[in-house]
């Protein structure tokens, strides 16, 4: 593990390991590093893979006031102290701070957004539900919170989710739940205005569930019409954890559409691959 300041001096765990062409990976809600280890051996065959703790959890530090601004700022910097060109994937709300980090930095390769959150519309968020997460932080309830957000935000299957409480990481999920708030009022706050990305000509793979409700369908095609250089790639019979759920297909479609002739085809591309 080493350390490496962000912008406003807050530290961000960073680990590190394979060969190959520099991949950073970003965590979404609820989690840490551990997110990726299921396609992390996958990928490390491939790239130099770099993932981190979003601040707020696990090694990284934080700060007393919160804002989307400084997460975006969070990547820019890892990229910019790793050097060189690096690869860029982001899962859910670490997709929407990797949208943003891309308008920070010049380093990037290729990005890959899996579902990024661009709007809670649809989901299900609603002013009770805002008091209803808050009432139970402050109750000291983080699991009840973390099973809130899981059931009623994210809809996630039951059976995801008596899954993720059987496996390894859950009491991280849990020590992690009080930045779930923070990030579901961040997305509520956030507009998409997609005239601040018509400079970014950066290949972009959108990665979708099959499965997942039509919200991140659509969210997926505003994504694509605004941004030059991209694609979506369909993963049947998935929804928003398809690195858990499906690790081999999920790692396959982020290293063919990582690799030099993948990315060059869609950089030559007029406008949307």
């Amino acid at each position: 593990m080493e350390l490496i300041s962000s912008k406003d001096g807050v530290p961000i765990a960073c680990w590190h390991g394979g060969v190959g062409e520099t991949l950073l990976l970003v965590h979404g809600t609820s989690g840490d590093h551990f997110a990726w280890a299921p396609v992390l051996a996958t990928l490390e065959r491939h790239f130099n893979v770099w993932t981190i703790d979003r601040r707020g959890r696990g090694h990284s530090g934080d700060a007393n006031r919160y804002a989307l601004e400084r997460e975006c700022e969070d990547i820019a910097a890892v990229i910019d102290a790793i050097g060189g060109t690096v690869h860029l994937l982001g899962h859910s709300f670490g997709g929407l701070c990797a949208l943003e980090a891309a308008n920070l930095t010049s380093n990037i390769g290729g990005l890959v957004l899996y579902e990024p959150p661009i709007s809670l519309a649809g989901s299900g968020w609603s002013a009770e539900l805002d008091r209803s997460m808050q009432t139970l932080l402050d109750a000291g309830n983080r699991e009840g919170a973390l099973l809130l957000f899981f059931r009623d935000i994210v809809k996630t299957p039951s059976h995801e989710i008596a899954a993720m409480q059987a496996g390894l990481h859950w009491p991280e999920r849990i020590a992690a739940a009080h930045t779930i708030h923070r990030e579901l009022q961040s997305i509520d706050r956030y507009v998409f205005e997609p005239f601040r990305f018509h400079a970014l000509r950066i290949p972009v793979l959108l990665l979708l569930g099959g499965e997942s409700p039509s919200r991140r369908h659509l969210i997926a095609e505003t994504l694509h019409q605004a941004l030059a250089c991209s694609a979506i790639k369909i993963l049947p019979g998935q929804q928003h954890s398809a690195m858990r759920t499906a690790p081999d297909l999920f790692a396959h479609e982020v290293v063919k559409f990582l690799n030099v002739r993948g990315l060059r085809t869609l950089s030559g591309a007029d406008h949307h691959g």
